[in-house]
């Protein structure tokens, strides 16, 4: 998996077009969405994103033990007994009501005791994505909750945007919606003379499509890392471009005859004589299952179809009855030269690209290039 940081920086000068001079949080969670998290957290930093996001403790723990300073926050709930860990790592918390803010307190204050700073936390409001985070007409009173504990600071109020990639109608409605309850539940706090902190409800979709969901801090994920959102309209293209190359290398080539199956299942049949090159790669590595026959390989400048089912370690492609094709050629699956993208893949194993990328198992080594 060859890693161009180079696309990576180029995606956030274009995410810095869009935001402005509003903070940019990247999303590292799931090792970066399969990119590898200290690299891009540090590339990502150095080009001018402010805040990283994670959604498992042990992923901010990676990147402290990297000597990666930045503010992290911590998308998921804390479970009670990694509390100590992540406080520890200076972690922010995003909180979503009553029992989970006096909860957070409670580990805060002990860590007071022990002569570190206050803990800082978002409120999560649920304006509509039914995941986590409290009824916009109740943040209010967790603004106000939190003053109660000294060991808590309140860093900003957030939300989360369900359809903001969509062109349905209905969908930009929806999302019109929920900007509106977001607001209006922050104008409430400031008219109360609260402190509302930073504000944060764009991930990809919002940047992209609705400029009034912008506010302080946005959080763009997908965008990042070379694709936009799934739902959006093909001609909505953005010039971001892919940052992971996935790779192998022909290992095996041999001619088989008109009639003859290959791979398990015997689901594909050659219809003449032709030659086959076996890729060690399969869905051991990441490569779908579901996407067998559907696929190709870019070799020496050409793309051959991937045949018969993928293997756990190693996967076919035709290569026609007199290929210019050598063994240990490089055979790009997607990224790079190849006309085909992470988004070939997820539409021919009917899922999204952001569940290709981050399924690119850990035993494919990552290339960082271009840093």
């Amino acid at each position: 998996a060859c890693i161009h940081l180079d696309a990576l920086k180029a995606n956030i000068a274009y995410i810095q077009t869009l935001a402005g001079t509003r903070q940019i949080l990247a999303p590292v969670k799931a090792d970066a969405y399969g990119h590898g998290a200290v690299e891009i957290a540090r590339a990502a930093l150095a080009a001018g994103v402010t805040h990283l996001g994670v959604a498992r403790v042990c992923e901010a723990a990676e990147l402290r033990e990297q000597g990666v300073t930045a503010p992290i926050l911590l998308f998921s709930r804390c479970p009670p007994y990694q509390y100590d860990d992540a406080i520890a790592l200076d972690v922010s918390f995003f909180i979503g009501d009553a029992e989970w803010l006096t909860e957070t307190a409670e580990y805060a204050a002990a860590s007071a005791g022990k002569g570190r700073p206050p803990v800082t936390i978002y409120i999560k409001v649920d304006t509509g994505m039914g995941r986590l985070g409290c009824p916009p007409e109740t943040a209010i009173e967790l603004v106000r909750l939190v003053q109660q504990f000294p060991a808590l600071r309140l860093g900003g109020i957030c939300t989360h945007l369900a359809v903001s990639d969509s062109d349905d109608s209905g969908d930009i409605a929806y999302t019109k919606q929920q900007i509106k309850r977001f607001t209006e539940a922050v104008d409430g706090i400031r008219a109360a003379g609260l402190s509302s902190g930073i504000l944060s409800a764009a991930a990809s979709g919002g940047l992209l499509y609705h400029p009034e969901s912008h506010f302080d801090l946005v959080r763009p994920g997908i965008l990042l890392y070379g694709y936009t959102p799934s739902g959006v309209s093909p001609t909505a293209a953005s010039p971001v471009k892919p940052v992971m190359e996935l790779t192998a290398q022909v290992s095996f080539i041999k001619r088989v005859h008109r009639g003859e199956s290959v791979s398990y299942g015997r689901t594909w049949t050659a219809p003449r004589d032709t030659v086959i090159a076996t890729l060690p790669i399969g869905y051991g590595d990441g490569l779908p299952r579901l996407a067998s026959g559907s696929i190709g390989a870019f070799i020496r400048g050409k793309r051959y179809p991937q045949i018969g089912r993928i293997c756990m370690d190693q996967c076919m492609v035709d290569l026609g009855s007199d290929p210019d094709v050598r063994l240990w050629d490089e055979a790009v699956i997607f990224g790079g030269p190849s006309p085909d993208t992470a988004a070939t893949i997820a539409r021919a194993a009917q899922t999204i690209p952001y569940e290709v990328l981050t399924g690119i198992t850990k035993r494919v080594p990552r290339l960082y290039l271009g840093g």
